[in-house]
């Protein structure tokens, strides 16, 4: 059995990061199915892939929610966070063998960190862009994409619309900015550990000590 992992949602200011991990006994598995890193792929095409990823695989997924990761990185860094994360994906799954997406610039020095939070003995392929090189991972990355986005469009339903969650995207900037402004403080699904809030309130805050 081996598996593949890669995560969708790390650099997002707004709502969860989702690893998901992907289990085949070869990759023989994927056949037929074209899959690709999530990035390369429309949204439908996603959607498509992601019953059939699930009929054909065994897939794990874990979600952190913006407290979640607030409070880990009070405790950690964001890629000790993600090598525990991805150990745990790994360990629900059971392969003999994992390919990750490295979330270090150094590859091997990641796959070490995977390994020191495995509970299974597993063997370690870490490597940039792994979603790229190997269809078990595109599989996972897919998998990762798709349930986040599900997530960010109930979120939507609540709060309006957010944007897709990251720091790049003028929708995103503009809700933060118009709930910060209306409220004091951001929104539960924001993380406050991220610069991007941080430098709002800041700006917030001297905009009131200027009308003082």
């Amino acid at each position: 059995m081996i598996c593949g992992v890669d995560e969708a949602g790390k650099g997002s200011v707004l709502g969860p990061l989702v690893v998901a991990a992907v289990a085949v006994p070869s990759e023989n598995a994927l056949d037929g199915l074209r899959v690709r890193d999530s990035k390369a792929v429309s949204p439908k095409e996603r959607e498509r892939l992601y019953p059939l990823i699930r009929k054909r695989c065994r897939v794990a997924t874990i979600r952190l929610d913006a407290q979640d990761i607030d409070a880990i990185r009070t405790e950690m860094t964001l890629n000790a966070a993600m090598a525990r994360t991805h150990a745990r994906a790994i360990d629900k799954l059971s392969p003999s063998c994992a390919y990750v997406d490295a979330c270090d610039v150094n590859s091997f020095r990641y796959a070490e960190m995977v390994k020191g939070n495995l509970v299974r003995e597993c063997e370690i392929i870490s490597e940039h862009h792994a979603d790229v090189k190997f269809p078990v991972v595109s599989a996972a990355s897919i998998i990762a994409k798709v349930t986040r986005d599900r997530v960010i469009a109930t979120l939507a339903k609540k709060y309006g619309d957010i944007g897709s969650g990251y720091p790049a995207d003028p929708v995103t900037i503009r809700f933060l900015e118009t709930w910060i402004g209306e409220h004091g403080s951001p929104p539960p699904i924001a993380r406050r550990s991220w610069k991007t809030i941080s430098a709002m309130l800041a700006k917030r805050t001297q905009r009131s000590l200027m009308d003082f």
